[in-house]
């Protein structure tokens, strides 16, 4: 009889391969994920490895090591003695500050196989005191092939003259990258070592020859191949993309879970379209055993075959989409055979499916005899939950709602000096599974008060809306299986957008505080020539605004006779003018506003106001030499102050304490966007500055692009994770709808008996398919939000909570209308069936 069962459920499973896809469509799609993970990982490592080494391909040795003692210019002259070698190149990098910025000095041969630059314009440099720069370079920091700068770096005590004789191109240009050979660049800074030596042997000699004749003439000097050079170089990059990875296969994990949950969802859908087949069974004699075996069997072959189209469509993209983008030119490799990880997966969908199919079989396995008597093959689902599944609901809602106030009671305080977030974060991770597996547990409870809140307007439309929602309401714990796995994702990604707004409005106050526009122009020598200010101030069409400012280094803080806090010097101050950058909106204050700072008033960052123990609007005395100010604090940031200074004070009291009127600085904007307003701002400033000595420009908004790219590269990743899981749940709602559309195929032909257009039918169907997206986004939303506000406090780096509200609007929209779309096909599928037909089914 077991075996009669096993092979009456597996071979009709079998018989209808498009039901067993969709059964096992969440698993199918799960193990495309994970397998896709694994392939992705190995391509982006065997990427890495095949082109990110910074070493030449030329180079056969490579002598020095960062642990040791750097290779000294007597040791690099022995190198170039030792027979075999036919190039030996002093590797050396070095920064140097000139007239008008800052680069980045690095020896290159300019030439050969060992090069890694190319010159496009001019001559190599061949002599110390000479430079090649990079194209972008010569447009930031206003150089071209002639021009003559004054130079500090290495072992330099004085300023060294710099000439440009040539631009080169390189593979990354940064802005402030030169080059010289390592003759050049050692005799010019006066270095007596470089950091490595990298060599090219002489064709036809032995490079294990070579190597023992370098090691023998500088015994005291690592000697390492190339190729090991180059693989370490790889694998250090490549042990990053493991890392990523690590947190990659977080996320991979949670989209396996909502898979489960879906394909539990599934098969109990499934089972009680065959209520009365089971009966029968249990009628001549089957047992409930049997039964349970059997709708295991066939779990773990649906499992069997979606794991395997999953991870051959996997594979098959895996290698095709490599291919494609080496033939449009980019260097992309293809992954290793995974052979084992295929099985792997492979066996995980089997087994996974099997634990998803054990509640829903065990359950239908109950079935009685009798209900083989009934009319209809189908029974309803049902509609409530027993007490054990209440009680265990309400146990994980309040250890989630513990571990949630536990949280937040370990958050830091305004006053604490040290915070470590590990643990807080750890109790929020438990908060939230326990939270989620709450909402599994009380899910059919948490659907009819949800539904009939959300589903009010839908009501107000006429029976179409109506009938929707009933359809939904009528069948909760199905309504709640998919809904729950919408939450989740939506939970999920409402949390990364939350986090990463939040942080984005801290990552602009901290720029705002650095780097508040688009460019600086300070002084070596103390202050600015008035030309350079009248000449910046007249490039109006150029510079959107030009803000000088003054800065003094020593300003004290006294009360009566006594100086306040334990510098002795005194602190940093300046007289910047906020409210004439743009940027000013995006400070924050801890104590006080920023509105009444004045003559009189000062503002303090948040080191200075502990170290002296002021607060707002306390009193104090400022010293600059012999002469005091009494003012009062107006506020008290958070963090640092703008250009790192520690008092802001008002220009009238600068002048009271008998500072110069001269400028030391000057902020400015470029009035055009892009590089090219940029580099247009760069040229007028240059312009400005003219031949002014110990006058520079730094390029504030190169440093806000890089945190901005880094912030919003950060959060897409994040967002691109956790969409997985809505994947999964949208692909929950297709085939529960389609399922569905199959177990009411008579009410169907009813509705369309009575009147109701195939075009209603549609609507209905599509409509019913959209309000699990509802359901989820909103349950999803509303915990989603708390949960990020907490995440953000866990942190500890003072971000404020920021609430999206247009892409959160956004995202529910996007899951309602994913969702509804993921109804459509089965909706087409069941206006199509002729009512004289649904009515005639058995069901």
């Amino acid at each position: 009889m077991r075996a009669t069962v096993l092979r009456t459920q597996t071979s009709a499973a079998a018989r209808r391969p498009g039901r067993l896809i969709l059964t096992g469509l969440a698993v199918l799609v799960a193990s495309f994920v994970v397998f896709g993970t694994v392939l992705v990982q190995g391509i982006t490592e065997r990427t890495v490895r095949d082109n990110l080494s910074g070493t030449p391909a030329a180079t056969d040795l490579v002598i020095g090591s960062q642990e040791q003692t750097p290779p000294t210019v007597t040791e690099l002259g022995r190198i170039r003695a030792v027979a075999g070698v036919a190039e030996a190149v002093g590797r050396v990098s070095i920064g140097v500050s000139v007239d008008k910025g800052y680069l980045n000095l690095q020896s290159d041969p300019g030439a050969g196989p060992l090069s890694t630059v190319r010159v496009v314009e001019g001559s190599y440099p061949d002599q110390p005191g000479e430079i090649a720069i990079t194209p972008r370079t010569a447009q930031r920091v206003g150089l071209s092939v002639g021009s003559t700068v004054s130079g500090e770096g290495g072992e330099l005590t004085a300023p060294a003259r710099l000439v440009v004789t040539g631009i080169v191109d390189t593979n990354a240009d940064s802005g402030y990258d030169a080059y010289a050979p390592d003759s050049a660049v050692t005799s010019w800074a006066r270095l007596n070592t470089v950091d490595r030596v990298d060599v090219r042997v002489a064709p036809g000699e032995s490079t294990d020859a070579v190597h023992q004749r370098v090691t023998a003439a500088v015994a005291d000097q690592p000697v390492r191949s190339g190729d090991e050079v180059r693989q370490a170089e790889a694998n250090a990059a490549a042990e990053q993309v493991g890392t990523l990875f690590i947190l990659v296969g977080v996320f991979v994990s949670i989209a396996v879970v909502a898979a489960a949950l879906v394909v539990t969802s599934t098969f109990r859908i499934v089972f009680a379209q065959r209520m009365r087949q089971l009966a029968l069974l249990r009628a001549v004699g089957a047992s409930r055993g049997t039964l349970a075996r059997a709708m295991t069997a066939e779990g773990a072959l649906t499992g069997l075959v979606s794991g395997v189209v999953g991870v051959g469509s996997a594979l098959a993209l895996g290698y095709a989409v490599p291919a494609i983008l080496r033939s449009a030119g980019h260097a992309v490799s293809s992954p290793a055979p995974r052979l084992a990880a295929a099985v792997a997966v492979v066996l995980g969908a089997v087994v996974l499916t099997v634990l998803a199919v054990l509640a829903p079989a065990l359950s239908a396995a109950r079935v009685s005899p009798l209900e083989a008597l009934r009319t209809a093959s189908t029974t309803a689902g049902r509609r409530g939950i027993g007490v054990l599944r209440l009680l265990l609901g309400l146990l994980l809602a309040a250890g989630a709602v513990l571990a949630a106030v536990g949280t937040i009671r370990q958050l830091p305080k305004p006053e604490q000096t040290t915070y470590d977030p590990l643990l807080p974060l750890l109790m929020l991770v438990g908060s939230g599974t326990l939270a989620f597996f709450a909402l599994v547990a009380l899910g059919p409870l948490l659907v009819r008060p949800v539904l009939a809140v959300v589903g009010w307007p839908l009501r107000q439309l006429g029976p179409l809306g109506r009938m929707s929602v009933g359809g939904i309401g009528g069948a909760p714990r199905r309504a709640a299986a998919v809904s729950v796995v919408v939450a989740l994702g939506v939970t999920l990604i409402s949390g990364v957008v939350i986090g990463g707004a939040s942080l984005q409005v801290l990552t602009d106050r901290e720029m705002a505080l650095s780097a508040p526009t688009d460019f600086e122009v300070t002084s070596s020598g103390g202050t600015l020539p008035a030309d350079v200010v009248t000449r910046a101030e007249a490039a109006r069409g150029t510079l959107a605004r030009v803000v000088p400012y003054r800065q003094v280094d020593d300003v004290r803080l006294m009360r009566g006779a006594d100086k306040l806090g334990d510098v002795e010097s005194g602190y940093p101050a300046n007289d910047l003018d906020l409210t004439a950058l743009p940027t000013s909106g995006d400070l924050d204050v801890a104590e006080g506003t920023l509105a009444d700072r004045g003559p009189g008033r000062i503002v303090l960052n948040n080191w200075v106001a502990q170290d002296t123990g002021l607060r707002a609007g306390d009193t104090v005395a400022l010293g600059v030499g012999a002469r005091r100010v009494d003012v009062r604090v107006a506020a008290v940031l958070p963090g640092a102050g703008p250009l790192h200074a520690g008092v802001l004070i008002d220009p009238a009291d600068l002048d009271r304490l008998g500072v110069p009127a001269a400028y030391t600085g000057l902020l400015a904007d470029a009035a055009g966007a892009g590089e090219d307003g940029r580099t247009a701002g760069v040229r007028a400033l240059r312009a400005a500055i003219g031949d002014s000595d110990g006058v520079g420009l730094v390029v504030l908004a190169d440093e806000r692009d890089r945190n901005d790219e880094v912030v919003r590269s950060l959060v897409w990743i994040a967002v691109g994770l956790v969409s997985l899981t809505v994947l999964i749940a949208v692909v929950g709602v297709a085939s529960t709808t389609a399922l569905s559309v199959v177990e009411r195929v008579r009410e169907s032909g009813l509705l369309r008996a009575i009147g109701l257009s195939r075009a209603g039918l549609r609507t209905m169907l599509t409509v019913e398919s959209g309000l699990y997206g509802v359901l989820g986004a909103t349950i999803g939303l509303l915990l989603g939000v708390p949960y990020a506000w907490i995440a953000v406090q866990s942190l500890g780096i003072d971000a404020p909570l920021t609430v999206p509200v247009l892409p959160l609007v956004g995202l529910f929209v996007t899951l309602v209308v994913l969702t509804a779309l993921a109804g459509v096909l089965p909706a087409r599928r069941a206006s199509r069936v002729s009512p004289v037909v649904a009515l005639g089914v058995d069901g």
